[in-house]
């Protein structure tokens, strides 16, 4: 599995760098992040639950930061085992560049195995549950930086401002008395409001 992707954070890189490097930040970002422990220099002990597809167990494993350039990039080597659910292994390359003054953009490219159950349940499982692991550490990650709104959260609302903007111009068309227009329109209000 490899997944790519960049994310705009709403704080200088050095800010972005040290909340990267604090493990009660980051216990509280990933998902069912049980203990996050320094076990050695750059090295932590972590447990935590994870569900993929039918698949849930408790994982315990090892994550250790190698290639550190302080603010600027690093990369995190993990491994984990679940038991009978099995194992994960791999690495992330995470990369800080400035965006200005109070904007940092966060990229990683991230590779990782899995095996025993975890691996027979399919790679489009496991990759769609990584992506959604990511969205929602990326998500609680912009809460804990910014004012409590994330980039996500964000992303969200323009996303519905969008829509309600469309809605509020297809009633406005829909005076010109085409009665199909309305039938669509009205359609279209009501699931912009769902």
């Amino acid at each position: 599995m490899e997944l790519t992707e960049s994310h705009s954070l709403p704080v200088p890189q050095q800010r972005a760098w040290e909340a990267l490097n604090d493990t009660a930040i980051l216990k509280a970002c990933i998902p069912g992040c049980e203990s996050i422990e320094a076990d050695g220099e750059n090295t932590w002990a972590v447990a935590l639950m994870a569900a993929v597809g039918p698949v849930k167990a408790r994982f315990k494993g090892r994550m250790a930061l190698t290639d550190v350039e302080a603010p600027n990039r690093y990369t995190i080597h993990f491994e984990g085992q679940g038991g009978a659910a099995g194992f994960g292994k791999g690495s992330a390359q995470v990369q800080l560049q400035s965006a200005g003054d109070d904007a940092t953009m966060l990229t990683y490219t991230a590779t990782a195995q899995v095996g025993g159950k975890l691996a027979q349940i399919g790679s489009r499982l496991v990759d769609g549950a990584a992506q959604k692991i990511a969205a929602h550490f990326f998500k609680r990650f912009g809460e804990q930086l910014g004012d409590g709104t994330s980039v996500i959260e964000a992303e969200e609302e323009a996303g519905k401002a969008e829509a309600t903007q469309m809605v509020e111009d297809d009633a406005a068309e829909a005076t010109t008395g085409d009665e199909p227009n309305k039938r669509r329109r009205s359609w279209t209000a009501w699931i912009s409001k769902s």
